[in-house]
């Protein structure tokens, strides 16, 4: 396969996944890693791609926003993985905080019958999912709900979070990195996630490894922030370690 034809392949599938990383096309295509960094290379100059860390966004992707029924579709045994992970991190008899995201609802619908919690959320569907668990005193956070979220956002919410201090909150984001921080598309869902991360004592971030190096629109922390991050095994050893050297804790679920 020549270059231009290998070129345009990267794109259909940068384009049909939303994400291409630079080992797996090294084997799709049988050429070297470093061949797929040039090609990537040469089509982020072209504006046809934009690189991330171990491979290559479609262009224009800063503000892309996947719906809840991608979302839950996309990296499902990982995700599925990460929030059974993350059952250790439930406060004994504490408070705790549920931001809006795929992967922290898989947490909701696992939490235990026998689990007693006072939680709160901005998160309607999360929100369903507890509303009928005999142990979680459930508060629901208002205002205006976003509907490719189904989450609660601007001054309402933001009101709500300023009133509470939790034992713990377990935060989504769409992209994560030490360059970049934690980022979402929307500026108001920033918003929120800023907030709820002020209202906690300790910050659990879970995100699958895709999101790894990727970079949204709108900032609404720093992995200094995160006291622990919860991934999937896709993310390398030596990634893991330098989190972990910024002083973040990481576990590869």
């Amino acid at each position: 396969m020549y270059a231009p034809e290998r070129h345009q392949e990267i794109l259909r599938l940068a384009r049909d996944s939303g994400r291409v990383d630079v080992v797996s096309l090294a084997e799709q295509f049988q050429v070297t890693a470093e061949t797929i960094r040039r090609d990537l290379k040469a089509l982020d100059r072209a504006g046809l791609l934009r690189r991330v860390h171990g491979g290559a966004i479609p262009a224009g992707r800063l503000d892309f926003e996947p719906d809840l029924a991608e979302r839950e579709s996309t990296a499902a045994d990982e995700k599925d993985r990460i929030a059974k992970a993350a059952l250790a991190e439930l406060p004994a008899d504490g408070t705790l905080i549920l931001d809006a995201g795929s992967t922290v609802a898989l947490l909701a619908a696992a939490i235990p019958r026998e689990v007693s919690l006072t939680v709160v959320t901005h998160s309607l569907p999360i929100a369903a999912r507890l509303a009928d668990h005999p142990g979680i005193q459930l508060h629901l956070v208002g205002g205006r709900v976003r509907h490719r979220t189904r989450a609660a956002v601007d001054a309402w919410a933001l009101r709500a979070y300023g009133e509470i201090r939790a034992d713990v909150v377990l935060v989504a984001a769409n992209g994560f990195s030490a360059e970049y921080g934690l980022t979402t598309p929307d500026l108001a869902e920033a918003a929120v996630k800023r907030a709820a991360v002020a209202a906690a004592r300790r910050v659990v971030l879970l995100a699958d490894s895709s999101k790894y190096g990727q970079e949204h629109f709108a900032r609404f922390g720093s992995l200094d922030d995160v006291d622990l991050l919860i991934t999937d095994s896709g993310m390398t050893p030596e990634d893991a370690t330098a989190i972990e050297r910024d002083g973040t804790e990481v576990v590869r679920a």
